[in-house]
């Protein structure tokens, strides 16, 4: 499993109904693209649930580095580049995924925390920890998914998680979610990643 997202934070007096129409035209072409796990279209908006900015943030689970690199390379991620210029594509390599107790729910809200990993910690124990967090993320009361994955070039973990209502059981950054594809969401490996 990999993890990608490209944070496009934008002014503060940004029209976020742009966003908003964006996703309802063109979300669903993604419904179907071979390889992509879950595709999570999510937007902050400055002053609610805390956002100090304006943000369209899809969040995406892949499969495999096949179906990633065909949208990145050759599909609709040009439409991105075209609209808002070319941004920071953050990739993690997958580290765990669980179904959540909620996950037949439609999702309404995400939680994306990211952190860095730690200077002089047994690196083994640490993904563990991820692994045992994930488990316990998913079973939480209203989780539809939640996943974490590692980027050992910046030495960052994120856990990201979908949650059926707008009072997640997870802290970090909290996102409203405007759509999900997930094609091949029974297809991302469960549990840990190697």
């Amino acid at each position: 499993m990999y993890a990608l997202q490209y944070p496009l934070v934008l002014p503060a007096d940004y029209d976020m109904g742009i966003v908003r129409d964006r996703v309802a035209r063109l979300g669903a072409r993604l419904d179907d693209w071979d390889g992509l796990g879950v595709k999570a279209y999510l937007v902050r908006e400055r002053g609610v649930h805390g956002s100090p900015v304006n943000e369209y943030a899809p969040f995406y689970l892949w499969n495999g580095p096949a179906g990633m690199n065909s949208f990145l390379w050759g599909g609709p991620f040009q439409g991105i580049v075209d609209d808002f210029g070319r941004p920071e594509v953050h990739q993690w390599t997958g580290l765990a995924y669980e179904e959540g107790a909620a996950g037949a729910a439609a999702a309404v809200t995400a939680v994306r925390d990211v952190r860095p990993v730690p200077e002089g910690v047994p690196l083994a124990g640490l993904m563990e920890e991820a692994v045992t967090a994930t488990r316990r993320l998913a079973a939480a009361s209203g989780a539809v998914l939640a996943a974490a994955a590692v980027d050992a070039w910046r030495w960052e973990l994120v856990h990201f998680s979908l949650w059926d209502s707008g009072s997640p059981a997870a802290t970090g950054d909290v996102y409203e979610v405007l759509h999900v594809s997930q094609p091949e969401r029974d297809r991302l490996p469960r549990g840990r990643q190697w």
